[in-house]
Formats: structure tokens, C-alpha cells, sequence
């Protein structure tokens, strides 16, 4: 799981190997990494909180002179002094901590405050591109108004165009844009629509005030539709002079009425269709609404329709739906067609060539359902993996092995990001030691990335190590990606509970990629990603101290709670692993209402699963543990195997459940 320090920009601007970096940013005294270049932590933790609070007598200087943390007090310092500060201040700084995420929170803090100061002038001189962020973006092109009008208006035009309300920071640009007729009555109308589908009924009131006489007869259509979608037949078919809103109107109007009502939609817009001036996107988005929620809905009366359609969208997305709609049917054959109309890329997913051998195979072409099984096996995934089953071949892992020498492991622990990141740990701050690293590793070449996976694995820095290895692009580092963390509090309790442990693991990885802290939106916690809850039921049912939303946190007891709660859910479905882990993510409820209604092979019922969630989280997991117990074996999966032969063989349907 990823974090962020709050003001951390868009990506961070490479200037450099680490390598070089490590004689750029800090005195070579502090590089070399002596005791007493470290200075005092405990000074610096005061005087970092001294400097957010702006206490800066409270700062001992001298204490911290030489500190590799030293940066982030002058940070604070120098934030204190926008946007009086000089561009030239702002600048020096940022080249000066150009190895550190310290430059982009600068960048953005000198931006947002010379923007609100109107120094638009001081902006430019600091900005580098497009910045991230509304607010900031909207200063950035008002300081184009003048050297580049055009970009101003192309840009503004873009943060307008959107259905919420933006910021105060867009007041001018947007007032600007419309003096200068950048922003015209089209353009108030096309917003109009797209707060009609947000449901942002204060802005549309706001943007209709802004036009004039000759959009009457769209703000009458306008009140029909929202009170009866079927209206779109019967309203006039231009709207606005010259017709420049009845793109904007019929694209919001038909979003509604599909999501409402979808057969009625597609009725009524095969109506008026043929009779309408619309502009390709508009056209287009409507048509791909239509079959999307045709197929997600299971409507038959529309399907010739969305048939038709899906020749002339090749739209992946489409496709695929329409492919699991055929393997619904066990319609062998259009699930062959339907693949072979996907583009390139995602048709040569294991996933594709996985069920493109299962139609072939049902149709009687065994010679080619084994082609498409080779190409599906090549996949590191769980259709990667079911294909390898049926050709009776082991698990293509793509295992890559890094090792490097204590030598080389020396320099690495004196990089500047390493140290400060190590500073940060010492010192509590979490968050701010992920950013250092994680820029770290965005910034770095493919060895020296591999070389900070090294390291935060040597640290024990596990959940480091997995974000690492998804910033650095290494997927086949599976020793870094499916490191040995709490390994035998995995194992402990999987004997307790009578859990098969690297389920345990594929859980908590794909769950929480072992941050113990991690937190969901929804409020689950920890390693295991227990709710709250589910936590105080279960430590009941254990007969242990409920251990409320912060004991939860504890790595090995969220592991008991979780290792108990999986065994329920196996308890449940018979021991299988597939409807457990299910079940896990998303309620047993939900799990016994597929099963009542699911297809009867094991594949057959992952692919029906009805939430693209679950269904990724399944896979997810059984290809993890799979993984994992190749690992433990050395990084050999001869005589692995994914899923037990009673779970590939056994009928997924109500005579899965324990009590039916």
C-alpha cells in the first residue's frame, strides 16, 4: 500500500542516477555516513515539530547542522516565507534537494502561494509544466493569460468543462476566459448538461444565469427531461443557436434515461437516432452506455442490437462482457468469436487464451484449444496457472534471482535518500520516510532499484519491499514481491486453525501487501484487513479481550482473528478455498446467492462472479498462494498446484454449502 506525504506532486522530475546524486545533495562528510554526521535525532524530531507549529526559537540549530533531515526544517522555514520569498530562493532549493520530494512539495507550495498572491510572474519562473492539482493548475494558465494565451485557453477550457464546482482559484482564469469569449454560451451549456448528470442541481442554476434568450427552447427541453427521460423523442432535436447544445443535451439526457431504464433507452434512441446531428463522441459515448449496461443487466431484448454494435466499438471492455455473457450461455462458439474480436493486448491475456482453449476444446478442436492452453500458461495468474493444470505442465513462475555484493550493499546504505529515509524511520515518520523512498525508487535506474528492493528487504522493511518492487516495475523479483513477512506467525496459526498457511499469505498480501497499519476507506485494519467488528465477534468466539481498533493492529494477533475467520468461511463452504476466500472479501451472503445460482466448474463460477472486486481478489490470492508455496519450495513449482483436484472437480452450486 502506497503513501503519500500530503503535498506530494505529481511524480518527481529525474535529475540524475542515485549514484550521482549521493555527490550532489549533501556534504561529503554526511554521505560517508559517519556517527557523528547523523546528529541528534532527538533534536531533529523536536525541531521538525517545532517547524510545522512555527516555533522556530524552540529549534536548536546547532543540533541539527549536518543532519541528512536537516532540509525538511528549511523546507517549513522557507514555506513560511511565501510569497514574499524570491523565485530565485524557491529555485535554489529545489535544485539543491532535487534528489528528495522536499523540490516537487516546494514547487507546489511556491506555485499555490504566488498564484493566490497574484506574482504570476514568480509562478512561471518556478513552475515546470502542467502542475497537479486543480487549484494550482488554474493559477498555472492564469500566468499564461499574458506570454501564452493560447495554452491559457486550451487548459482553461479543459477545468471547465467538468460537472462539479472548481475552486476559487479558477475565479479569475474562468472570468478572464469569458471576457475574452474563450468560454462562450456553448461552452456555460456543455457544463450545464454535465452538473445535470452529477446531479449538481446549485451549479446548473448558476451556469443557466449566464444564458441568454436564444437557449429558451433547451432550457424547456431541459425541464421536460428531467421530469420524464421518454420526453428525449419528443423534444426538438436542435437546441441552441445553430445547434451547438444538442450534442451536450442528448448525450446527459440518454446517460440518465439508460442508467434508469435501459431497454426504454435503447427503444427510444433507435427513434431518434437517424434524425439527430451529433458529434462522434457524443454519438459514441451514448451507443457504449447502452451496451454497457444492456450486457451488465442481462437484458436479451437488446442484445441483437448490442451485437451489432460491438462490430463497429472495439471497445475491450465491451468485449469482455460480452464474452463472459457467452461463457454464461455456454455459448462455445461466440465465445471463440467474440475473443478474436478483441484488440491485441488484452486478447493475449492468459486470461483470453485460457477460456479461448476451453470453447475450442467443448467445440471438439483439441489441437487448437492446447495452443491457446500453452499461450495461457505462459501467464504468471491464476488462468495462467488453470491452463498449466491442463496440460499437466508446472507453474510458469519467470522467477528473477538478485544478489549483491556487501561492497556494493555499503554504498547503497550511504545514498543521501537512504539515509534520510532511515533518519525518518528513527524518528516516527512513517509517512514521510515512504515518500523519500518511494521517490527514491521512481527516480532510480533498474539496478539501483533493485538494489533499494535489496535493502528494504535486508531492513525488514516489508511493506517497502512489495511497494518498491509495483514502483520499480519488477514483477518477476517474486522474492521481493512475495517476501518472507511474518512468516511463521503465518504458520503457527494455520496449524491452530487447520489453514492451509500460503492461503493465509495470498490473503494478507493481496489484502494489506503486508503494511500492518494499512487502513481501508471502509475502516478494515491490518495485515488481514479485519473490520472492527468482525474483529470484537471474533475475539469473543475465541473467548479473548476484544482488542478494540487499535489492538487489531498487533501483526500476529490480526492473523489469528483473520486465520479464524477464513476457517468459518471454510467451515462454511465445505473446505474450499475458492468459495471461502470469496467469502472473505465479500460477505458469505453474497457467496451462498452466486452458489444458488452459479455454473457448476470451478472456472466457470470465477469468471460469473457478479463484482469485478471479487472476482480479481479470488484470483488474486489463489494465484499468491500458489506462489508462496512455490518459494518455499525452493522457487520450484514442480508439484504445486493451485487448487486441490476436488476443488477443480467439485460442482459449484447449492450443494456447496455446509447447510443448505
Amino acid at each position: 500500500m502506497r503513501h503519500r506525504h500530503p503535498l506530494m506532486t505529481r511524480g518527481v522530475r529525474r535529475v540524475g542516477s542515485l549514484l550521482t546524486a549521493l555527490t550532489l545533495s549533501l556534504p561529503l562528510s554526511l554521505s560517508l555516513g559517519s556517527p557523528m554526521a547523523l546528529g541528534d535525532d532527538r533534536a531533529m524530531r523536536d525541531a521538525l515539530e517545532a517547524a510545522r507549529n512555527q516555533e522556530w526559537r524552540k529549534i536548536d540549530q546547532a543540533a541539527i547542522e549536518g543532519h541528512p533531515l536537516a532540509g525538511y526544517v528549511e523546507y517549513h522555514r522557507l514555506r513560511e516565507r511565501l510569497p514574499q520569498a524570491e523565485p530565485g530562493q524557491v529555485l535554489d532549493f529545489i535544485e539543491r534537494h532535487a534528489d528528495s520530494p522536499l523540490s516537487e512539495w516546494m514547487r507546489g507550495q511556491a506555485i499555490a502561494q504566488y498564484g493566490h498572491a497574484g506574482r504570476y510572474g514568480s509562478l512561471l519562473a518556478v513552475a515546470d509544466g502542467v502542475p497537479e492539482g486543480t487549484a494550482r493548475q488554474c493559477y498555472y494558465y492564469t500566468a499564461l493569460l499574458g506570454s501564452d494565451p493560447r495554452a491559457a485557453a486550451a487548459g482553461g477550457r479543459e477545468l471547465w468543462l467538468v460537472g462539479r464546482s472548481q475552486p476559487d482559484a479558477c475565479d479569475t482564469l474562468f472570468r478572464a476566459l469569458r471576457e475574452n469569449h474563450e468560454i462562450g454560451e456553448r461552452e456555460v451549456w456543455e457544463r450545464k448538461m454535465l452538473a445535470w448528470q452529477a446531479g449538481e442541481r446549485g451549479l446548473q442554476a448558476y451556469l443557466g444565469r449566464m444564458l441568454g434568450s436564444r437557449w429558451q427552447e433547451g432550457r424547456d427541453a431541459l425541464e421536460r427531461l428531467q421530469k420524464d427521460y421518454a420526453a428525449i423523442t419528443r423534444v426538438p432535436r436542435c437546441i441552441g443557436p445553430d445547434c451547438q447544445g444538442s450534442s451536450a443535451l442528448f448525450a446527459a439526457a440518454m446517460h440518465g434515461f439508460t442508467r434508469a431504464d435501459t431497454e426504454a433507452a435503447l427503444e427510444a434512441w433507435r427513434k431518434v437516432a437517424p434524425h439527430l446531428e451529433l458529434d462522434a463522441a457524443s454519438r459514441r459515448g451514448i451507443e457504449r452506455d447502452l451496451a454497457f449496461y444492456s450486457l451488465v443487466r442481462d437484458i436479451r431484448q437488446n442484445r441483437g442490437w448490442v451485437d451489432e454494435t460491438l462490430v463497429g466499438l472495439p471497445d475491450a471492455e465491451l468485449l469482455e462482457l460480452r464474452v463472459r455473457t457467452a461463457l454464461a450461455e455456454r455459448d462455445w462458439r461466440g465465445v471463440v468469436d467474440w475473443v478474436h474480436r478483441m484488440p491485441d493486448e488484452p486478447r493475449q491475456e492468459a486470461r483470453w487464451q485460457y477460456w479461448l482453449g476451453r470453447a475450442l476444446e467443448q467445440l471438439g478442436d483439441t489441437a487448437t484449444a492446447e495452443t491457446a492452453y500453452a499461450a495461457a500458461a505462459g501467464g504468471r495468474s491464476f488462468f495462467g496457472f488453470a491452463a498449466a493444470d491442463r496440460l499437466g505442465r508446472p507453474y510458469a513462475l519467470n522467477l528473477e534471482r538478485n544478489g549483491f555484493d556487501d561492497s556494493f550493499r555499503e554504498q547503497v546504505a550511504r545514498w543521501p535518500a537512504v539515509q534520510r529515509t532511515e533518519a525518518l524511520v528513527r524518528i516516527g515518520e512513517q509517512g514521510l520516510a515512504n515518500s523519500e523512498w518511494y521517490a527514491a525508487v521512481a527516480r532510480a535506474t533498474p539496478r539501483e532499484a533493485r538494489a533499494l528492493a535489496d535493502h528494504a528487504q535486508r531492513r525488514g522493511w516489508h511493506a517497502k519491499l512489495v511497494q518498491t518492487t509495483i514502483t520499480g516495475r519488477m514483477w518477476d523479483a517474486l522474492d521481493w514481491r512475495f517476501p518472507e513477512a511474518y512468516r511463521e506467525h503465518f504458520l503457527h496459526w494455520g496449524r491452530e486453525t487447520g489453514v492451509d498457511p500460503y492461503l493465509l499469505m495470498g490473503i494478507a498480501r493481496r489484502e494489506s501487501a503486508y503494511n500492518p497499519e494499512a487502513l481501508s476507506p471502509a475502516g478494515a485494519r491490518g495485515l488481514m484487513q479485519l473490520m472492527p467488528g468482525t474483529a470484537t465477534q471474533l475475539s469473543r468466539q475465541l473467548g479473548i479481550s476484544d482488542p478494540g481498533p487499535y489492538g487489531v493492529l498487533d501483526p500476529q494477533l490480526n492473523i489469528r482473528l483473520g486465520s479464524t475467520y477464513i476457517r468459518d468461511m471454510l467451515d462454511r463452504y465445505r473446505g474450499n478455498r475458492l468459495a471461502a476466500t470469496a467469502a472473505y472479501n465479500a460477505g458469505p451472503g453474497r457467496v451462498d446467492r452466486w452458489l444458488r445460482d452459479a455454473p457448476e466448474e470451478f472456472d466457470l463460477f470465477v469468471e460469473s462472479i457478479p463484482f469485478r472486486e471479487t472476482r480479481n481478489y479470488v484470483q488474486a490470492v489463489l494465484a499468491y498462494r500458489a506462489i508462496f508455496e512455490s518459494l518455499a519450495n525452493g522457487g520450484n513449482s514442480e508439484g504445486v498446484a493451485m487448487l486441490s483436484q476436488a476443488e477443480k472437480s467439485v460442482r459449484y452450486d447449492r450443494s456447496l454449502l455446509a447447510r443448505n
